[in-house]
């Protein structure tokens, strides 16, 4: 939980005029207030559960609480009241959300329990909440906090089972740094070990999510650790970023294989991905995912009313073997039953946009797609040059950060065409390499309704 750049407080703008052409079909919004973070994704009783850092009396970041939306296919989405909200000078900052299948807890087997950070000036320390009726209503417990450590950098709080005990995954943000601690009954925490520094360690860390991963091309059931970070500032445009080490884990140590050159693994190469976490209880023990589209360089400024952020699309993670044999992540989105996909390329073309739209491109190398508005402007463009898929935004009319137009690079190899899957989905963006090995999640802000998806040569 980073503070909006422009204000560290909740900031006071006049609300800008709706947008309604700005507002994304498949990518969860809310009705009328701020969003960021996702939290406490769940499984439960056939029903994914989203909770979410949000203000519950406006569209500018303040009185953080948890705002709540449940799906049953993780693209149509149905909001709920605030679940956890703010109170006694205490916020509600990011965490996670898990099923006490056998009440280890104290609160009755099947109860959900919410793990998260209280946030006092000065002082960040990690509470539960419980909820018996599926997460409508929160309970919180007497006994908070469950884990202070005295220090006010310290939350995020990412929970999992591993065998007979709780584990949690939780940040010393300003020493770039993972904790690792566990628990019988997710009250009292002992701790375990430290994760880092190691990779990107250009920002604060944030918002951990240790999961196991299906290895696509290894043996049936075979399985990896993956461990999930955000950082802001030094994400791969400079600005906010998300980068994830594959290792192993026992329960109590994660040990991250060796980064090529020290570099770090980008989960994805755009401006606006950020705060992925995973679903706990995913059915079929898929690894599933999803991250707010959006960057704390500009997210305050960004006009869109009467709401303000999205999430990103769910994704599906699984990993598979780089050429020098290590591990490495990919993504596809999760998409509407049934959706049509359009196709454009290698030659130049257009496929025209109705609302959202699903797009393959075959993107010959100096050749570049891109995304224009009714007006013929080009919002978004990616090319497919020397550098690799390089993704350009111009600045909007409304007028950003500088941030938002920085170029967003990623490396590819040799110089054959590139295949890529485009969602174009109201303001936001997203491109994946049909590997799924490169992705961009990119927020637009056109003036006029997005009308078509071009190759130009």
């Amino acid at each position: 939980m980073t503070l909006p750049a422009s204000s560290g407080a909740t900031v006071a703008d006049a609300p800008p005029a709706p947008t309604p052409h700005l507002r994304p079909a498949w990518h969860f919004t809310t009705a009328d207030r701020w969003l960021n973070d996702p939290n406490g994704l769940v499984h439960a009783d056939g029903v994914y559960h989203l909770f979410f850092q949000t203000n519950p009396h406006g569209t500018t970041w303040g009185d953080i609480s948890w705002g709540h939306a449940t799906s049953t296919d993780l693209v149509h989405w149905t909001e709920h009241p605030t679940a956890i909200p703010a109170r006694d000078g205490e916020l509600v900052f990011s965490g996670s959300a898990v099923v006490d299948h056998d009440g280890t807890a104290g609160f009755g087997p099947g109860a959900l329990v919410a793990v998260w950070t209280a946030a006092r000036p000065g002082n960040q320390s990690q509470a539960l909440a419980w909820s018996a009726d599926g997460g409508r209503t929160f309970t919180r417990f007497d006994g908070n906090p469950v884990l202070d450590i005295g220090s006010a950098e310290f939350r995020d709080p990412y929970v999992l089972r591993y065998g007979a005990h709780w584990v949690m995954a939780v940040v010393e943000a300003d020493r770039q740094r993972v904790a690792l601690y566990t628990s019988p009954d997710l009250r009292g925490w002992t701790f375990a070990s430290h994760v880092g520094p190691v990779g990107a360690v250009g920002g604060v860390w944030e918002c951990p999510a240790l999961l196991e991963v299906p290895v696509a091309d290894g043996a049936p059931g075979e399985r990896a650790w993956v461990l999930l970070l955000s950082l802001n500032p030094g994400g791969p445009t400079g600005g906010s970023g998300m980068q994830y080490l594959v290792g192993d884990f026992d329960g109590t140590t994660f040990t991250p294989a060796p980064l090529r050159d020290g570099e770090p693994r980008w989960l994805d190469h755009g401006h606006d991905y950020y705060a992925a976490v995973a679903w706990s209880d995913a059915p079929d023990r898929r690894a599933l995912t999803i991250g707010w589209a959006s960057s704390w360089q500009y997210a305050a400024q960004v006009p869109t009313a009467p709401w303000r952020s999205a999430m990103s699309l769910a994704r599906e993670l699984r990993l598979v073997r780089g050429a020098d044999g290590a591990l490495v992540l990919a993504q596809r989105p999760v998409l509407p039953a049934g959706a049509p996909v359009h196709a454009v390329g290698p030659g130049p073309g257009a496929v025209a946009l109705d609302g959202p739209a699903v797009v393959d491109v075959v993107l010959p190398r100096g050749a570049r797609l891109a995304v224009r508005d009714e007006t013929g402007a080009a919002v978004l463009t990616v090319a497919s040059d020397a550098e690799g898929l390089v993704v350009t935004r111009p600045a909007p009319a409304a007028g950003l950060d500088p941030h938002f137009t920085v170029p967003a690079v990623a490396p590819l190899p040799g110089d054959d065409p590139v295949a890529l899957r485009a969602v174009v989905d109201g303001g936001v963006v997203e491109v994946f390499t049909t590997d799924g090995l490169v992705t961009f999640c990119e927020l637009v802000l056109p003036g006029a309704p997005l009308a078509e998806v071009v190759v130009e040569h």
